[in-house]
């Protein structure tokens, strides 16, 4: 693409890395992480060019000891000696390192990409970097960057008793791209189609400049998705399998989440165990990102860590189409019967569009006004409430204010009702209730707000009805209009 869409703060954060070392004469050490084919290298390596600065980039195999350590000095020798054909040899990391540094004899860029392979390779990698880094190179003016897909090692490397634990000066995490962004990839399909196709692809850049913009979403979705063989076939297994080496529990699990079960109890009941061994495996995909733990925004914040309504969720939209939809009908994808399959689940779509897609660009949008105060008050979160009596599927919430929005998303394909505002205005006593009960010592009641989200608008009954009870109505394009200025905004900051 021409040019990178909602990455500006990431390439702030990486100027201030620049700046600290140039201003401060202070070594840099940092992190940079993310799932596979989000843009890291792409990212890292548009940056670095655009520095100013000389680098030295090292792209890390899967190798015996020897080879990797070589390949590392044969970037050295790249970046030091581009004439020269070959790097001499190096028997230890430690006259390697040596060597490193006893060239730096200017501001430098240390760009040691896909690092975890390395260390797979070589487990005593990240200690001889660790004393590389308190012995030769925290005085030199370097920017060193260790930057990872496999997002299971990049957390064992931070963790508190790993060898570099303490050393990085800054940590980044590179985030998929926001819907707004899909517009760049997709700019002739209309909003509804962009948010199906975020529903099942996400915001991961390689995933969406797999599809053709010039062929309909569904055309896009039997080619790639349904297909025997590609990236798309093996990229579970492979997601998966940068979590832990042992993958089949962890599988086990995340297919019981994109199935349908969300609570450790239902999740145990599908593996057959009791929940309790369940939760190792939650806290791994949780500290992993692969799995978001969620809880209801009406839990007051010092309950939150110990609550057990906690519900599960798979946070990268890919997974959850594929669990969902192709993961059980594998056996027509091994016949080609894609039209039979697309059947099936053309039958779903618009549910699983309405509850995962479009429920979180809602909640996305909500985020989106209160940072910019388009809000009645300002929030400290934004999530949904559950309980048994009732559902909200946005819920904005200042617990030091008293003051709470209820929201309701509906993806139907016809205008919202004036029945539709009423269900969600007669959920305020149960609301309040479970505030109530989850304060124990509840103090002066809630001020109540509302909005109703809707793909396809609303009648003028629903208007005048929303009206009446000061509700704010959102439909797709408005939704769509306001989440696009922000992005711009951002970019442009």
């Amino acid at each position: 693409m021409l040019r990178f869409i909602d990455r500006q703060q990431d390439l702030r954060d990486l100027d201030a890395l620049k700046q600290t070392l140039l201003r401060r004469k202070t070594a840099q050490f940092a992190a940079v992480y993310g799932r596979r084919r989000v843009g890291k290298t792409t990212l890292l390596l548009h940056w670095v060019q655009q520095s100013d600065l000389p680098y030295l980039y090292w792209l890390a195999k899967e190798e015996s000891p020897d080879a990797v350590r070589q390949g590392c000095a044969r970037a050295l020798w790249r970046w030091k000696y581009p004439d020269q054909a070959d790097a001499p040899r190096f028997e230890t990391w430690e006259s390697l390192f040596e060597q490193m540094a006893a060239l730096i004899d200017q501001p430098l860029v240390m760009l040691f990409d896909e690092f975890p392979y390395a260390v797979a390779s070589d487990r005593s990698l990240p200690s001889h970097l660790q004393a590389a880094w308190d012995h030769l190179f925290k005085d030199k003016p370097v920017i060193l960057i260790l930057a990872g897909s496999h997002i299971g090692m990049m957390a064992d490397l931070l963790d508190y008793n790993a060898p570099l634990y303490g050393r990085m000066t800054a940590q980044l995490a590179i985030d998929p791209l926001p819907f707004a962004a899909l517009s760049e990839f997709f700019p002739r399909w209309p909003t509804a189609e962009q948010v199906a196709a975020y529903a099942v692809l996400g915001g991961i850049p390689a995933y969406l400049e797999r599809f053709d913009p010039d062929r309909s979403l569904t055309v896009n979705i039997k080619e790639h998705l349904f297909s025997r063989t590609g990236m798309f076939r093996s990229e579970p297994t492979v997601l998966i399998s940068d979590l832990a080496r042992k993958t089949r529990k962890y599988e086990a699990v995340v297919r019981a989440i994109g199935g349908g079960q969300h609570t450790p109890s239902d999740i145990g009941k599908t593996l057959g165990v009791p929940s309790p061994n369940v939760m190792p495996y939650l806290r791994r995909l949780v500290k992993m990102g692969l799995v978001e733990r969620r809880v209801p925004v009406t839990l007051p914040p010092d309950q939150r860590q110990t609550t057990t309504r906690s519900r599960y969720h798979l946070r990268d939209s890919y997974l959850r189409f594929y669990f969902r939809f192709i993961d059980p009908n594998i056996d027509m994808v091994e016949q080609g019967l894609k039209d039979a399959l697309w059947d099936i689940i053309a039958e779903q779509f618009r549910s699983f569009i309405g509850t995962t897609a479009f429920e979180e660009i809602c909640r996305e949008w909500t985020l989106v006004q209160a940072r910019a105060r388009r809000l009645p008050f300002i929030p400290e979160t934004v999530g949904s409430h559950w309980a048994s009596d009732a559902q909200v599927d946005v819920v904005a919430i200042s617990w030091r204010r008293r003051s709470i929005l209820l929201g309701e998303c509906k993806w139907t394909v016809g205008r919202v009702d004036r029945g539709i505002v009423r269900e969600l205005v007669d959920k305020t006593p149960l609301v309040r209730r479970a505030l109530a009960e989850a304060e124990k010592t509840p103090g002066k009641d809630w001020t109540v707000h509302y909005a109703l989200f809707s793909r396809a608008g609303f009648t003028d009954a629903a208007r005048a009805e929303a009206k009446t009870v000061g509700a704010q109505l959102v439909a797709l394009a408005e939704l769509d209009a306001d989440l696009q200025r922000a992005l711009v905004s951002a970019d442009t900051r």
